[in-house]
C-alpha cells in the first residue's frame, strides 16, 4: 500500500488500544450475562459508553493521536470509532483475537503498514471467564482447563506476543509507552469468588510489565502497569444493585484515561511504573 492510502494519511502519532471496547458495554457479553439483556446508554456520557478502553482511545484521539482501535470484532467498535470521529479525531478498527497468534501478527502488520509503529500501546484486553460458575464451584478443582487457557490467553501470552510486536521498533526508536490495564487481583494470588472472573492470572500480567520495566526502561521505553481498584462506570456496571447502592464506588472512566496520558506524558527523569486508582470510599486493595 502506498504512503496515499495510509489510514494515518497524516502522520500522526499513533496509539494502539488492545481491547478498546468492553464486555460492560451496552451490549457487551458481561452486561448481557448480568442483565440478560442490552442496556441503553443514550444517557450516559459518551466517555464512558465503552468503559476504559473506549476512554483512553478517545483521550489519545483528542491529544492529536491516530487511534489504533483492536476488537474481536469489528462492529463491536464501530460506534466508539463514529464517537471518535464526531470529536475531530482520526482512528482506524483492527480485528485482533488475542488466543491466536496469527491474528496477532496479522493485525500488527496492518497497523504498521496503514497506520504507522506505535508510540503508545495500551493494553486493556479482559475476559469473563468464570462468572458464570455457580456457588458451589468456587474451588480451583471445578475450574475447566478451557476456562484457565483462555485467562493465561489474555493475562500473561497475550501481551507476551504484543510486546514482540511492539517492543523492537520502540527499542531502536529510543522512545515509546507500553502501558498495562489492570485489576486488584494482580497484587496477590487471591481466592475466586462467584460471580468473579479467574483472575489470578492477571498476577503474571504484573509481573510481566515489571520485567518489561527491567529489560527495557533503559532504552526509553516507558512500561507501566495501571490497577484499577474498583468497579468502573460503564453501562452493565452502572446498572448493577452494588453500583446503584454505592454510586461513589464507581471510578469514571475518562479520569482513568487522563491518568494514561499523564503516565505518557511524563519526563523520563521521573517515571511512575505502577499506578493504583482507587475510589475514594474504598480502601485500597493490596
Amino acid at each position: 500500500m502506498s504512503p496515499n492510502h495510509k489510514a494515518n494519511r497524516n502522520g500522526k502519532a499513533v496509539a494502539v488500544v488492545v481491547g478498546a471496547t468492553s464486555k460492560w458495554q451496552s451490549d457487551g457479553r458481561n452486561t448481557l450475562l448480568a442483565h440478560g439483556k442490552a442496556l441503553d446508554d443514550s444517557e450516559l456520557p459518551v466517555g464512558a459508553r465503552w468503559s476504559v478502553g473506549g476512554a483512553i482511545a478517545q483521550k489519545f484521539a483528542q491529544e492529536g493521536f491516530f487511534v489504533v482501535l483492536t476488537t474481536r470484532k469489528e462492529a463491536n467498535a464501530s460506534g466508539l470509532a463514529e464517537a471518535i470521529r464526531e470529536q475531530g479525531g482520526e482512528c482506524m478498527i483492527t480485528e485482533l483475537d488475542l488466543v491466536s497468534q496469527d491474528s496477532i501478527s496479522a493485525a500488527f502488520a496492518r497497523i504498521r503498514r496503514e497506520a504507522g509503529d506505535p508510540n503508545v500501546l495500551v493494553y486493556n484486553a479482559g475476559y469473563l471467564e468464570g462468572r458464570d460458575l455457580p456457588p458451589e464451584k468456587e474451588l480451583l478443582e471445578h475450574i475447566p482447563v478451557e476456562m484457565f487457557d483462555t485467562a493465561q490467553h489474555i493475562a500473561s501470552r497475550g501481551p507476551f506476543l504484543i510486546a514482540k510486536e511492539v517492543l523492537p521498533a520502540m527499542r531502536k526508536k529510543g522512545e515509546g509507552s507500553f502501558f498495562f490495564s489492570n485489576n486488584n487481583k494482580s497484587l496477590r494470588g487471591t481466592k475466586r469468588k462467584t460471580g468473579e472472573s479467574l483472575y489470578y492470572p492477571r498476577v503474571t500480567m504484573r509481573a510481566l510489565a515489571q520485567v518489561l520495566t527491567e529489560e527495557y526502561s533503559e532504552h526509553g521505553v516507558h512500561v507501566a502497569n495501571v490497577v484499577i481498584d474498583g468497579l468502573i462506570d460503564s453501562p452493565g456496571v452502572r446498572a448493577l444493585p452494588q453500583a446503584q447502592n454505592r454510586p461513589d464506588s464507581l471510578i469514571n472512566p475518562v479520569k482513568i484515561a487522563e491518568a494514561f496520558y499523564y503516565l505518557h506524558r511524563q519526563d523520563r527523569s521521573c517515571w511512575t511504573h505502577e499506578l493504583q486508582l482507587t475510589p475514594f470510599v474504598a480502601k485500597p486493595s493490596y
